[in-house]
């Protein structure tokens, strides 16, 4: 499994690559793992500001459904529209081509509270 070192993680299985104000959002490789193959990517919040922990969206694997929860107060700006026919980018490039939403941070502060990647490949063991 990959856990780059350069983002922050969530216990929810969400990371975060921070550039200055604004920041990439996606599930992580572990996650993608457990969920099996990805079939639909549900987000509709651009514009919206979503609160930290919030749901901010749904992925949709061939047996399972599961929320996205924001892991940092931000705004909406982007959602990845590759997704909308490719989902699979989320299973082979998680951290790549397969982000989720480009958010504008609301709390900076709030990065601190996340994971670093040695602290979240403890949390799943791995």
């Amino acid at each position: 499994m990959n856990f780059p070192s350069e983002l922050k993680y969530t216990k929810d299985h969400e990371w975060v690559k921070v550039e200055g104000n604004e920041a990439f959002i996606g599930i992580t490789d572990f996650a993608q793992r457990e969920l099996g193959d990805i079939v639909y990517v549900d987000i509709n919040s651009v514009g919206d500001e979503v609160a930290r922990e919030e749901v901010f969206g749904t992925v949709e694997a061939v047996k399972t459904v599961s929320d996205l929860f924001m892991p940092v107060t931000g705004t909406v700006l982007e959602i990845n529209s590759e997704l909308n026919d490719n989902p699979e980018l989320v299973n082979s490039d998680p951290y790549g081509k397969g982000w989720m939403v480009k958010v504008s941070l609301s709390e900076l502060a709030e990065i601190e509270d996340l994971l670093t990647a040695d602290a979240y490949q403890a949390l799943v063991g791995a």
